[in-house]
């Protein structure tokens, strides 16, 4: 339908709409969560099933299996090896299914946590619901910074333009009109029909009203939906890292395996196909134990339970690299209101003859509203409009009596706003903002009812009795004046904020947030640098930052103003001199993350305005505001804070700390278990005896590796993690002594698994030597399991003693358990042994190679003590 040559009255009709919105009935017969664009083909659980089978490790193990079961139907022999191979790869599938599922509904979940919301009018009233549940016909407001969620048809505009860059490609936002465009028999470009808005585009000023004409994939966005249905590559930079290293690691492994196959026939002279199909599987058995297939699963879903856990604390993270970076944060920067503040403004204090004057233009000059259960707006002007009802000036009885006729909208770059009234003594014109701004516009004072010219001595007095609620840490706005005989021409700001009569000043308190002292102080020994930015006055910043402890002295303090006279190289060389911006502007928040990070810092910077967009995404972390935030810098942001609390980074800094380390703890055992297992097959391969079968190796990849893993992934974060200096976000995979770790204790359980094999094979036949021995086996099998189920506990911290841990890991006692249990199992269940090829072993033996097991945790802890004695 072409709505934009209706008229709004026309429009409504045809929506079975009205000015005051659906009612909820009729909302709900349309049905809900329709508006949201279709979405790229989800991957089937069938299609899942055979990408985990698509492995070169499966496919490997598979092409074993069916030499398996050749050879043992030519030879009528038992068909274990193949049951076992084939058993394995399915269970590994299937888990390797659920864990993606489990990681994706996690992000899903996520997703649903940011989703977007509007303000409609429902039954009359304003309420807040989400975007895909608008329907045609609703009434929706919107205001700078607003995503606008579907198409709409402009029933307001009180100077309101709207970027539609997305759809149009025009870079300069379009000013909107209510008025029904010209029917001249053609139709009329997207980018010109100025009393519309689309799904994709942004408010970036002014404020309106508009209906709702088509959603989801009916509106001008839809169209286009099928090149926005991409999935994006949300893989972070560790897991690529680690996704690059297993390939690398199966490519070398199968190069050894070559080498390993060839080596043995060779060796041996004996090229029968019996001989060749039993060297095929020793070879297998190493690729099995080399390659850590389940290495970048485990790490996905380490990082999607650590990003579902931080939601619960309110820190919501929408890009995965977040998570990472996190943990490198080495600067904070901060807006003041709201996050370091309370954001629950009462005025406490006024200045200026006429205080009825000075709350009736406050309250008219916002665009809060007072109903009888509260205000509803942003929290200054709420303030303020409460401040003019405890004079008995209600909001309502205000607008009945002076309608708003028009307004120039606030603009943080302007920091102030004005609206226009008509009132019983003719035209008024209201203009509210920062005290200096204002003042710098009057060229009158109200002064004992009249209005008298602005004088210095006069101007002296006003600023004296600013910094006067500035240094008792209030936050101050000022309110002037200026009369008309007829209504203005133009709404523009330049025309309107001229020869104004100042009124007079508010001053505002909004109480420190009571847990930020103990965040700042944490911050500071995790070694992070605390900024304030604020739009107050310096006075009232610095006031606060003591406070906090943030600065000591009034020189760590400067405003955008001063800001603007230093030099950009100038300006990088001295960043590091100040943790206080006041009266900054949203380009000097570029500047500040931008000279930061020319010093190699890590910054988060956080935002909520459509203008900090910029500084947002030109951050390393970007963290927008839940509650007070624009969709425009919660869509850009890698982070959103639920509650706009500053305390909230320093919980998701340390959370992704511990989501790190716990990462590195999982690398670190995986691959030391892995590297124990080719160590141990390679070293028996070439002393010419067996000591693991393919089916042995699987089962302790699948049972001994996997759970401990994920086990470890949930540890709790250990006590001095908010000690330490923030990790460069250069450092590899191997460092801080992983790679030697890794090296060292991989050899450790080989040896204790040879050792075993040997002592297994002397109770067995009574000799030392090399041979193939049914108890060496099983004890080498027993040793190996239970000693890297035993070493997971060494892992739940890379230099600190075991028992030096206060905190407890239950899922990683109860995989132990698990292990134990199960282990022992295979070895004395008869039908499970016999498919295993495992011999009952001897109480003794049994014991002996559970004793060997466990001497991995003393010889650990002798080389973290001696570790720990070096790095001292």
């Amino acid at each position: 339908m072409k709505h934009y040559f209706e008229t709004e009255a026309a429009v409504l009709k045809e929506l079975d709409s009205n000015p005051q919105g659906l009612t909820s009935q009729r909302a709900a017969e349309f049905g809900a969560g329709k508006n949201k664009l279709a979405e790229g083909k989800k991957i089937s659980m069938l299609r899942r099933f055979l990408n985990q089978l698509s492995d070169p490790m499966i496919i490997i193990l598979l092409v074993a299996a069916a030499i398996s079961g050749v050879t043992a139907y030519f030879a009528n022999e038992s068909f274990a090896d193949v049951f076992i191979i084939l058993f394995v790869v399915v269970l590994n599938a299937v888990l390797g299914v659920v864990q993606e599922s489990k990681a994706e509904k996690a992000l899903e979940a996520l997703k649903e946590m940011t989703a977007a919301t509007s303000k409609v009018l429902r039954d009359g009233e304003m309420i807040h619901a989400k975007s895909e549940d608008l329907v045609p016909g609703d009434v929706i407001l919107l205001e700078a910074g607003d995503a606008v969620p579907a198409d709409v048809r402009v029933l307001e505009s009180a100077s309101m333009k709207v970027e539609e860059a997305a759809l149009t490609g025009e870079s300069n936002a379009i000013t909107k009109i209510s008025e029904a465009l010209p029917d001249n028999g053609k139709d009329c470009p997207l980018g010109d029909r100025k009393n519309m808005a689309y799904m994709g585009s942004t408010v970036v000023y002014g404020r309106g009203k508009a209906v709702v004409t088509a959603i989801g994939m009916d509106t001008e966005m839809g169209k286009i939906a099928s090149a926005l249905s991409q999935t994006e590559d949300s893989q972070t930079p560790l897991q690529k890292k680690l996704s690059q290293l297993s390939k690398i690691l199966t490519w070398l492994v199968l190069g050894i395996c070559v080498f390993i196959f060839a080596f043995t026939m060779l060796k041996d002279g004996d090229f029968t196909l019996a001989h060749l199909i039993d060297t095929f599987m020793i070879a297998v058995s190493l690729a099995v134990a080399a390659i850590p297939e389940g290495l970048a699963t485990v790490v996905t879903i380490v990082l999607s339970i650590g990003v579902t856990k931080m939601s619960k604390r309110n820190a919501v993270i929408r890009k995965l690299t977040a998570v990472e970076t996190l943990g490198c944060t080495q600067v904070i920067c901060s807006d003041k209101t709201g996050t370091l503040t309370q954001n629950k403004m009462t005025v406490v204090d006024h200045y200026g003859d006429n205080e009825t004057l000075l709350a009736e233009g406050m309250a008219l000059c916002s665009d809060a509203e007072w109903t009888e259960h509260g205000t509803e707006g942003e929290p200054t002007e709420c303030a303020l409009v409460n401040y003019a009802a405890s004079l008995n000036m209600k909001k309502p009885a205000l607008k009945a009596e002076s309608p708003r006729i028009g307004e120039a909208p606030f603009d943080s770059s302007r920091k102030m706003m004005s609206t226009v009234h008509t009132t019983k003594g003719g035209i008024v014109q209201y203009t509210k903002g920062a005290p200096d701004i204002i003042l710098s516009l009057c060229t009158s004072v109200l002064k004992d009812g009249a209005r008298v010219p602005m004088t210095e001595d006069l101007k002296n007095e006003i600023l004296a009795a600013q910094k006067n609620m500035s240094d008792r840490a209030l936050r101050v706005l000022a309110l002037a004046v200026r009369p008309y005989k007829e209504a203005p021409a133009s709404f523009e700001p330049a025309d309107l904020e001229q020869d104004l009569t100042f009124v007079g000043l508010t001053g505002m308190i909004d109480p420190v947030r009571p847990e930020v002292k103990a965040a700042i102080e944490k911050c500071k020994s995790a070694g992070i640098r605390p900024v304030m930015i604020t739009g107050d006055h310096i006075d009232t910043a610095v006031a606060i930052a003591k406070e906090l402890e943030i600065i000591t002295d009034a020189s760590q303090a400067i405003t955008g103003a001063q800001l603007d006279e230093i030099p950009e190289e100038e300006f990088e060389a001295a960043v590091e001199k100040y943790s206080v911006y006041a009266r900054v502007q949203p380009e000097h928040k570029v500047r500040i993350v931008k000279a930061w990070k020319a010093k190699g810092k890590v910054t988060a910077m956080t935002g909520d305005g459509v203008n900090d967009a910029p500084s947002i995404k030109s951050a390393d972390i970007g963290v927008g505001m839940g509650i007070t935030g624009t969709d425009v810098t919660k869509n850009v942001a890698d982070m959103i804070l639920a509650d706009d609390n500053f305390s909230t980074i320093v919980t998701a800094v340390e959370e992704g700390r511990k989501i790190y380390d716990n990462i590195r703890k999982v690398i670190q055992f995986l691959l030391a278990s892995n590297l124990s297992e080719v160590i141990s097959i390679f070293t028996a391969t070439l002393l010419g005896f067996t000591i693991l079968h393919p089916v042995h190796i699987l089962w302790i990849n699948l049972i001994t590796d996997t759970f401990p893993a994920l086990a470890l992934g949930m540890e709790k974060s250990e006590p001095d993690i908010m000690q330490r200096k923030p990790r460069n976000s250069n450092e590899g995979i191997f460092s801080g002594g992983l790679g030697v770790d890794v090296c060292y204790q991989g050899i450790l359980v080989s040896i204790l698994t040879l050792a075993s094999y040997f002592i297994g094979h002397f109770i067995e036949s009574g000799r030392w030597e090399i041979a193939e021995s049914p108890d060496g086996i099983t004890m080498a099998f027993l040793t190996m399991s239970m000693a890297e189920i035993f070493h997971s506990f060494n892992l739940r911290s890379q230099r600190k003693s075991l028992f030096a841990l206060k905190k407890q890991n239950g899922f990683l006692i109860g995989a132990m358990v698990a292990s134990l249990v199960l282990t022992t199992a295979v070895i004395y269940i008869p039908v499970l042994a016999s498919l295993f090829e495992f011999t009952a072993v001897s109480l003794v033996e049994y014991l002996t190679a559970m004793a060997l097991a466990i001497l991995v945790i003393p010889a650990v802890e002798l080389v973290k003590f001696i570790q720990r004695k070096m790095g001292k």
